[in-house]
């Protein structure tokens, strides 16, 4: 399981800019130094690590004017792709420019990066400046609206929240809205004001809530990317809570955490499946919920 970390430590920045170079400028025998710009002082950082704190994916986000921010230098280490850390970056810089009240994001890709821009929702609107005075690349922007906050399948996301709203009216009281869904990592969001209690925290079955429907919510739609159907029934579930909710309830739902096995409801069988959902309080985690819900095959009528 992956999370995005904002270096902050001397130490932590230098194994991000040593990545930077070692991906974006080495392979073109530009020397060390290269990879910085004007930008680094005032931008904004992200990295993911693996288990021996190794960076293994990178990006920076910087704001052009109140309306527009740029995203630039993402990179992830060959050994990891295919595993979503892209995404798992860019949606992080997209979440830091939508809190902000960006209205677009723009980014200059190469060519060989487009299709990924493309895919997390980037449209080519014209030729960039080459980088490096030799590599080619195409300006793409993305206007961030609501509807897009959702980077991957958003037919199928709104299905979810459509369905969250009409079969549990309170979720909507609560105002627990999917945040964002890569295909591998599902975030879903609460508003505090409307789960507050009276120490100024959020309310400990509201934070359960938010958990289960967000485990619920990834076995949906997982179920929808194998072209299955079923009943998702929460079969047990434990959480551990370490601190209070005082500023932004996210739940966070890796891909990576599940175990079941989606082969045995295509063959009309009943299938236990295992997953973790971490709550956060905007960047800081503060309880785990683990689950285990069962998926019925649809009956026939």
């Amino acid at each position: 399981m992956y999370k995005v970390d904002t270096p902050t430590t001397d130490e932590e920045f230098d194994k991000y800019f040593q990545f930077r170079w070692l991906m974006l400028r080495k392979p073109w025998n530009y020397p060390l130094g290269s990879e910085k710009d004007e930008y680094e002082q005032v931008g904004i950082h992200r990295m993911v690590v693996n288990a021996n704190g190794d960076v293994i994916a990178i990006g920076r986000l910087h704001f052009n004017t109140p309306e527009e921010a740029q995203i630039r230098h993402i990179a992830v280490h060959p050994d990891y792709h295919g595993k979503g850390l892209g995404k798992l970056v860019v949606s992080a810089l997209e979440g830091v420019a939508r809190n902000q009240g960006i209205e677009r994001i723009v980014t200059n890709s190469r060519e060989i990066s487009t299709p990924f821009f493309k895919s997390c929702g980037f449209e080519v609107v014209g030729e960039a400046t080459t980088e490096l005075g030799q590599l080619k690349r195409e300006q793409m922007v993305k206007k961030l609206t609501e509807l897009n906050a959702v980077m991957l399948h958003p037919k199928w996301c709104k299905e979810l929240q459509d369905t969250w709203y009409e079969t549990i009216p309170i979720s909507e009281q609560m105002g627990i809205k999917l945040y964002q869904y890569t295909g591998r990592t599902l975030e879903v969001r609460a508003s505090l004001n409307k789960n507050i209690n009276l120490h100024g925290t959020m309310f400990a079955g509201s934070i359960f809530s938010l958990a289960t429907l967000s485990g619920w919510g990834m076995l949906f739609l997982q179920m929808k990317e194998k072209n299955l159907s079923g009943e998702i029934v929460l079969g047990d579930a434990d959480i551990h809570y370490h601190k209070p909710i005082s500023l932004q309830p996210r739940a966070i739902c890796n891909i990576e955490s599940v175990s079941g096995k989606f082969e045995q409801l295509a063959k009309g069988r009943k299938s236990p499946f295992k997953l973790q959902v971490d709550i956060h309080d905007g960047h800081n985690p503060v309880a785990e919920f683990k689950g285990v819900y069962w998926v019925l095959p649809p009956t026939e009528e």
